[in-house]
């Protein structure tokens, strides 16, 4: 075989690997977020209300910017 041809398939390869390896991410990301919901402002009141704590709305506040700047670091 000739070069040319060898790298042709080498990167006709490499394309759909990485095509194909977008599409199985995606789709285990979409899976996941589908079993593990991220925590939103409704689930912090019933933690709290299930922890015996009055959830008020400035606590369910901070406690968002809390997890909020926890996961941007």
């Amino acid at each position: 075989m000739s070069v040319g041809i060898v790298v042709l398939i080498a990167v006709i390869a490499l394309l759909l690997g990485a095509v194909g390896g977008f599409f199985i991410a995606r789709k285990y990301m979409q899976d996941y977020l589908k079993k593990n919901p991220p925590v939103n402002e409704e689930m912090l009141r019933s933690m709290m209300a299930s922890m015996g704590q009055k959830p008020s709305e400035k606590k369910v506040r901070q406690m968002m910017q809390q997890m909020k700047n926890q996961s941007s670091k």
